[in-house]
């Protein structure tokens, strides 16, 4: 079961999904990725070191996060681009930290090269 949540970057087709609609899959070119370390700063760190002291939601870390992630997609689709891909299938991210002010952020996918379906 798989989302097919499809984002199209500068016209560049990326899913999570194993397919896309109306094109068929012509070659298979590998995994491409985009890697992305952040740290948040010392203010920021300070600001979100007070509000994670009550509940709700730290909106300098969910920021941080979210920027994160589009850099390492666009990292992702610029290797995919250069591997001679026009879109990126089975799409993910993963993280992890490093150390204690450090965050890791990849993008990865199956780089392929599309073409618009018969039909």
């Amino acid at each position: 079961m798989s989302e097919s949540t499809q984002s199209s970057t500068a016209g560049f087709p990326v899913t999570t999904g194993f397919e896309l609609p109306g094109v068929t899959v012509e070659k298979d070119l590998g995994v491409a990725f985009g890697l992305v370390v952040r740290s948040m700063g010392m203010a920021k760190s300070i600001g979100a070191g007070f509000k994670s002291m009550f509940q709700g939601e730290v909106t300098q870390y969910t920021e941080l996060l979210e920027d994160s992630r589009r850099h390492a997609m666009d990292r992702m689709i610029e290797n995919a681009r250069l591997m001679g891909a026009n879109a990126v299938v089975a799409m993910r991210f993963d993280s992890s930290e490093i150390g204690q002010q450090l965050t890791e952020i990849v993008a990865y996918g199956t780089a392929v090269v599309v073409r618009p379906a018969a039909g």
